[in-house]
């Protein structure tokens, strides 16, 4: 977290010194994730579903040009992953819950809103359950997933001139949620989540 915290006021510190007559704009925001993986088998594809989970937290934009048309907006953020597999007789769902590093390129055309870029993520916590035969058993131990996450973020949305937004984004992990083991066949199951969002950046236009 302290790690964190000291790049989120680097970035701010870059922002505030490029942008002199720029207004550096705090806000926060939160929304719905449909989650699920890629990189899923053919066999595996005709069981699962997307869960549905919650996301929100902190943003800083700061802008690069003057009328505020590309800014750099790095974030802080919690969001709920995982997937739910579904079949005759049976239910597995695994949550992931994850504190998630977004820095994002940011393009505001006269309110609309392209935003793309890097995210690095961190399992914070994590329950999965497993449902047959009346049965349930839960597993919340780390030992089979990694907890580190890299992928990338692309958006797009609409921004109010009184600081209110609204927007659709694409989250996609490039390493693999489990880990490998020796001698067991490998998944390359990938997270994969879809966010609807509501924000508001403090300071209006």
């Amino acid at each position: 977290m302290k790690k964190t915290t000291v790049l989120l006021s680097i970035l701010a510190a870059v922002g505030l010194t490029t942008t002199a007559q720029a207004q550096v704009r705090f806000g926060v925001k939160g929304g719905v994730n449909l989650s699920n993986y890629s990189g899923l088998t053919d066999e595996q594809k005709k069981f699962d579903e997307n869960l549905v989970n919650a996301n929100g937290g902190v943003m800083l934009n700061a802008p690069l040009t003057d009328d505020g048309f590309f800014s750099i907006q790095p974030e802080l953020l919690y969001s709920g992953k995982g997937i739910k597999f579904k079949g005759d007789g049976f239910e597995s769902v695994d949550r992931m819950h994850y504190l998630d590093l977004p820095i994002l390129a940011k393009i505001n055309a006269d309110g609309l809103i392209f935003e793309a870029g890097p995210q690095l993520g961190y399992m914070v916590s994590r329950k999965g359950t497993l449902t047959a035969g009346g049965v349930t058993a839960e597993d919340s131990d780390f030992s089979g997933v990694n907890r580190f996450d890299f992928g990338y973020i692309a958006g797009v949305g609409y921004e109010f001139d009184n600081g209110f937004g609204l927007g659709v984004r694409y989250n996609g992990g490039l390493l693999k949620v489990e880990k490998e083991v020796a001698g067991q066949e490998q998944s390359n199951a990938k997270n994969s989540v879809f966010q609807f969002q509501v924000g508001y950046l403090f300071g209006a236009k």
